[in-house]
């Protein structure tokens, strides 16, 4: 494969900024870097949100095909 169809390839995969937060939101947060309460709310929030996405989407594939 050349150089620029490996680019195409990742391009495609790319999520930029968006798929971005979705690995940030689980790292736990820089001690240099200033936080409030209402952002740690905001993420830990968030991060319930993403699981029950991904456990309904799961639970939603085995129901369909099995």
């Amino acid at each position: 494969m050349s150089d620029s169809e490996n680019k195409k390839i990742k391009g495609l995969f790319n999520m930029g900024d968006f798929g971005n937060y979705f690995v940030r939101v689980f790292q736990k947060p820089d001690p240099n870097q200033k936080s409030n309460y209402n952002l740690r709310m905001m993420h830990g929030i968030n991060k319930i949100s993403i699981v029950v996405f991904l456990l309904a989407i799961i639970f939603w594939i085995v129901k369909r095909f099995i």
